[in-house]
């Protein structure tokens, strides 16, 4: 189901299933890719899975929200995760 938070990503207003398999560079340098999406079973909020494209390629899950927002660091809005 597409999610809003991805709004804005790739110049649309919704989660595009075409997200999964691409890769994103973290605002920290660390590149992953994009694996997929889910629910949380408690709360139904979407997730996000990943995995780590360096060490031993660790799968991690970030709410949708908080993985395709714009942070500000040091007076510098950027996105947590950019399109690789």
């Amino acid at each position: 189901m597409p999610h809003p938070a991805a709004a804005g990503i790739l110049g649309s207003s919704s989660m595009d299933e075409s997200l999964i398999g691409r890769e994103f560079r973290h605002f920290k340098g660390g590149r992953y890719r994009l694996e997929g999406f889910a629910k949380h079973t408690e709360t139904l909020e979407e997730m996000v899975v990943y995995r780590a494209l360096y060490g031993e390629g660790g799968l991690w899950v970030r709410p949708a929200k908080m993985f395709f927002e714009t942070i500000e660091r040091g007076g510098k809005k950027m996105k947590r995760f950019e399109p690789a």
